[in-house]
């Protein structure tokens, strides 16, 4: 066996201070729990969850948190806690769809110590890491990086790289990824059964990069507010299965739910382009423009093939926004 199957097959086991070159206990007080209660006609209601909980990260000394975006979308009220139970509220000001980070503000000082950023280009498969959840010691493990890969996620998200490890943590949601000096290079997104990348099953994690963050506090920094550049939205939930691809699901009136789109279409091509696979496809279809773009599918239903145009949408002009400041 190779070093790296010996550990897939190893107990998880948490990480201790022992030859470790940073102070493991005031790394993992920057990770901190949220809470996020979200009204139930929120447009995510239905599928995340009214109260939602995860773990988020303290990335300065003036209280921003950085975690991901699922957690906090549309959230009403946000609370964070410390290692030692203090509780503070918080705002959201931020979701970005491109990278799937939430920022919160945290309306007060609290008992943790601010994460460093590190450079989470320079993470390599191999790498020891620390997959930290809110908790300390108790919720941290031990784990190695399986594989950097591009990840299409069904909801209309794509990553042109994002990090894998094992073993898997069961309280993955905004966990943070350490590197070996105890940067932050990661933020916890999901729990996957192909961690690895191949046919074989490899239960771990996926972890979006840090680095995606920066630009986006660089311009918090200047202006007070986060911009972005929409793409344009289709409302479909698209599953990738034995080389097709195939809609699981549709938004409720949403621009594919309009364009008559149902659950078990098989989608063949957008605009006569034939499509390699999920994130073919988001490419293809961000390429043609901005939101109210629209978009000519090829679809098939029932053995037979139809052709539809769905006017695309701003995914933010359906939800709840952040309060600005």
């Amino acid at each position: 066996m190779t070093d790296m199957d010996d550990w897939a097959v190893a107990e998880p086991s948490r990480p201790k201070q022992g030859a470790l070159s940073f102070d493991l206990e005031r790394a993992l007080s920057s990770i901190v729990r949220l809470r996020a209660e979200v009204p139930d006609d929120a447009f995510t209601a239905s599928v995340l969850g009214t109260e939602r909980q995860g773990a988020a990260v303290l990335i300065n000394d003036r209280g921003l948190i950085l975690t991901i975006g699922y957690l906090v979308a549309e959230a009403e009220r946000i609370w964070v806690f410390s290692h030692s139970g203090q509780a503070v509220q918080g705002d959201l000001i931020a979701y970005d769809f491109a990278t799937g980070f939430g920022l919160v503000q945290a309306l007060g000082r609290f008992d943790a110590t601010p994460a460093r950023l590190g450079d989470s280009s320079r993470v390599r498969v191999g790498d020891s890491v620390i997959f930290a959840g809110a908790g300390g010691r108790a919720q941290s493990l031990s784990a190695k990086v399986v594989s950097t890969r591009e990840f299409a996620g069904y909801w209309e998200y794509l990553l042109e790289r994002a990090f894998f490890t094992i073993p898997a943590h069961e309280l993955w949601g905004g966990a943070a990824l350490l590197d070996a000096g105890g940067a932050l290079v990661g933020i916890g997104s999901l729990f996957v059964g192909n961690a690895r990348g191949g046919a074989e099953p490899s239960d771990g994690n996926m972890s979006v990069p840090t680095d995606l963050v920066k630009p986006l506090l660089d311009e918090l920094e200047r202006t007070g507010r986060i911009t972005e550049t929409p793409r344009p939205w289709l409302g479909l939930y698209t599953a990738e299965s034995d080389h097709h691809l195939v809609v699981a699901g549709v938004a409720p009136n949403g621009p594919g739910d309009q364009a008559g789109v149902e659950t078990g279409d098989v989608i063949l091509d957008v605009g006569g382009a034939p499509l390699g696979g999920l994130s073919d496809m988001l490419r293809t279809v961000w390429s043609l423009g901005e939101p109210g773009v629209s978009v000519p599918m090829t679809l098939v239903r029932d053995g037979k093939p139809r052709q539809v145009a769905i006017q695309t949408a701003d995914r933010a002009s359906f939800m709840r926004q952040p309060r600005l400041h």
